[in-house]
């Protein structure tokens, strides 16, 4: 029996959308009907900002939102979900939400995406050690993929705290030229990242992890470093697609 897939799709929203069409592109499939069941919560203004949170800029903590979406897309009939957010799984929020779910009696499969790059890594990539991290400034102050990376003996390479928030962070928030504002990847949002992920290279980074869902957006500038480059967003819909039917995960 095939299960049902949930998608908290409103962190944000054009992160939601790209899973969506990246677990409909792994999936082995002849015709529609092929298709797996995929449900989508999207209701952002439900949520606060992730980043402004773990920086000390809102109080409230995303994690009873989140935990409540996943719990409607329980009551749905979702089985295993997803959250399209890496800043989501920054400790703080994340452990939350496992013990709102907890305390609800909610038994759903909720992925880790973090840890699923992790086991990407050790199983596609062993022979690289340096990894670097491009991603929101919530998730480079919270050291979420530094924790896991490290326990699996990768070492976490990041740009340096002025760049982070002068060029990284604004390509993705900026209101006049960011990912989240525009959905698409402007000049200006182009040239930023692309100068993070240079200097990670120049840094000894030997592979990039696209640390924002909004970052594979822009996989194609980002190409121009001459790494390999780790998405966390195709790494999350492969596993969801493992959890609700192994047998319809196209290999890699």
């Amino acid at each position: 029996m095939e299960k049902w897939i949930g998608v908290v799709g409103g962190v944000g929203p054009f992160a939601g959308i790209d899973l969506l069409g990246k677990i409909a592109a792994q999936t082995v499939a002849e015709k529609d009907q092929d298709h797996l069941t995929v449900l989508n919560w999207s209701q952002p203004d439900q949520i606060v900002d992730r980043t402004e949170f773990l920086l000390g800029q809102v109080d409230e903590n995303p994690a009873v939102a989140l935990a409540a979406q996943v719990q409607q897309l329980a009551q749905m009939g979702a089985e295993v979900v997803g959250i399209p957010c890496n800043t989501a799984h920054a400790p703080r929020i994340f452990n939350q939400i496992r013990a709102e779910l907890a305390a609800a009696n909610c038994d759903i499969v909720l992925l880790h995406m973090i840890e699923e790059v992790g086991r990407f890594l050790q199983s596609s990539l062993p022979h690289v050690k340096q990894i670097g991290v491009l991603s929101t400034t919530g998730t480079y102050r919270a050291g979420v993929y530094a924790a896991v990376l490290e326990t699996l003996g990768f070492t976490a390479v990041l740009p340096p705290f002025p760049l982070q928030t002068e060029k990284i962070h604004p390509a993705i928030y900026d209101p006049s030229y960011g990912i989240k504002a525009r959905g698409v990847v402007t000049r200006q949002a182009s040239e930023n990242l692309l100068l993070g992920a240079n200097t990670l290279k120049a840094a000894g980074a030997e592979a990039i992890i696209l640390g924002c869902t909004e970052l594979p957006l822009a996989y194609n500038e980002l190409a121009a470093a001459g790494l390999p480059l780790i998405d966390p967003t195709l790494i999350l819909a492969r596993a969801l697609i493992r959890e609700a039917s192994p047998n319809k995960l196209k290999p890699l």
